[in-house]
């Protein structure tokens, strides 16, 4: 069986040989390509490595930094990776502001090698860290068993797997379950039971998802006067959020666009893609569409007029968006993705409005529709008139914030629990 799983990791490696002369080429991973293949400095020595594969991920690192101490009376050394230029962009802003707030941590960031295994062994060999978190559904073959020949113990935090992803994993169970991870902090008895599918139960417990740590309270008024998006909407005109928009449901929510400009004319709406190379194709879809439109960059200081598209082309004010907003929209739902994040929205008082796809978000609990606190539609046009409904009859923030509060006080207690298992991993090592 060892001399199986040995000829497969070979094999997986030659395959990434072949795959890097192409992946080069793919502009997403141009950013940081000397360092993802480690012809670049990279840092180490570091206690724990914590892998964020990108900017959600990213957050709930940033949460993990706000709980973690050092075992120690020396600092905690820690190393952040992550996938994106998004993700290195937000890292990049919260170490800077983690130095200045906690000496007790060194912190350095580093583009997540290639999954080339002779690549990454030669990153764990730098970097020897004691600890290794990854977060939700990172599982590198390639890295995960560069971590066991290092003797770098490997955790799992806020994990989630979906169906689909198990029966791709179940192909070489016995590969898998030879880098089964120390432990597994599973957001859901759904995932643990798939994790424990592939993994055995000895490695799985479950754990209250770190999202909900991080949802703020309620939007305050001073955080209404102190937001950048609020001097650029009209004082009258309503505001509706387009967030986390994926490339197969463009179509659906220009759409979407189309018909709340026609039924309200004086809506601004607020555009943001979930990824920021797509932001050129919609600036050609609503030229086309002669929809106006503004990029958030190359807005002056005063507001935009009524019927236009504020166009995000930059990362970290969705959060801001949804303080203002009168009705959002969350995407990755009109089209079989699974959903993005509608937690925001209703920490700032907004019952969001997705499509019939929120599979990623069912950890949130059936209970989040039941109680009204999100809606969801079938179709663009479903959408639309939820949204049209929530304009034509706003809700009081203040009583739909409360009502989520209540809803998530039961559900924190995440970081802590993840937090503690990082810090019995670090003694142990």
């Amino acid at each position: 069986m060892a001399m199986l799983q040995t000829s497969l990791l070979r094999l997986y490696d030659l395959a990434w040989g072949a795959a890097l002369p192409l992946l080069r080429r793919n502009r997403r991973l141009r950013h940081g390509w000397e360092q993802r293949i480690l012809q670049a400095a990279y840092p180490g020595p570091c206690d724990l490595w914590i892998q964020a594969a990108s900017v959600g991920e990213v957050f709930l690192a940033a949460e993990l930094l706000r709980h973690l101490r050092s075992p120690w009376e020396r600092p905690l050394s820690v190393l952040l990776t992550t996938n994106t230029k998004e993700g290195m962009e937000q890292l990049d802003a919260l170490t800077t502001r983690r130095r200045s707030q906690r000496p007790d941590l060194q912190l350095a960031t580093a583009y997540f090698p290639m999954d080339r295994p002779r690549i990454v062994r030669k990153a764990l060999q730098r970097v020897r860290p004691r600890t290794v978190v990854l977060l939700e559904s990172e599982m590198w073959p390639g890295f995960m068993a560069a971590c066991r020949d290092c003797g770098s113990e490997l955790l799992m935090v806020n994990g989630r797997m979906s169906e689909k992803s198990l029966r791709g994993y179940m192909k070489w169970p016995s590969l898998f379950r030879s880098l089964a991870p120390k432990r597994i902090l599973a957001m859901s008895q759904a995932d643990a039971a798939r994790f424990s599918a592939l993994y055995g139960h000895g490695h799985v417990d479950c754990m209250q998802n770190i999202k909900f740590d991080r949802i703020p309270g309620h939007a305050t008024g001073a955080q209404t006067a102190d937001n950048p998006l609020v001097p650029l909407l009209p004082a009258e005109a309503p505001f509706v959020v387009l967030a986390s928009v994926r490339e197969q449901e463009e179509s659906a929510v220009e759409t979407l666009i189309r018909g709340l400009r026609s039924a309200r004319p004086d809506v601004v709406i607020g555009l943001f893609p979930r990824h920021l190379h797509r932001v050129e194709p919609w600036t050609k879809r609503l030229t086309d569409a002669k929809i106006p439109w503004v990029l958030r960059s190359k807005t002056g200081s005063g507001p935009i007029s009524p019927g236009t598209v504020l166009l995000a082309d930059r990362m970290g004010e969705l959060g801001a968006a949804f303080v203002p907003a009168t009705a959002a929209f969350v995407g990755g739902s009109l089209a079989p993705l699974g959903g993005q994040n509608f937690l925001e929205p209703l920490a700032c008082g907004v019952i969001p409005v997705m499509g019939p796809h929120w599979d990623n978000f069912q950890w949130v609990g059936q209970g989040i529709v039941d109680s009204g606190l999100l809606r969801t539609a079938q179709d663009a046009a479903g959408v639309l008139a939820l949204l049209l409904e929530h304009l034509a009859a706003p809700q009081d923030k203040d009583v739909v914030g409360a009502r989520f509060q209540e809803y998530i006080s039961k559900r924190r207690g995440g970081c802590e629990t993840a937090c503690r298992c990082i810090a019995h991993s670090l003694k142990r090592g």
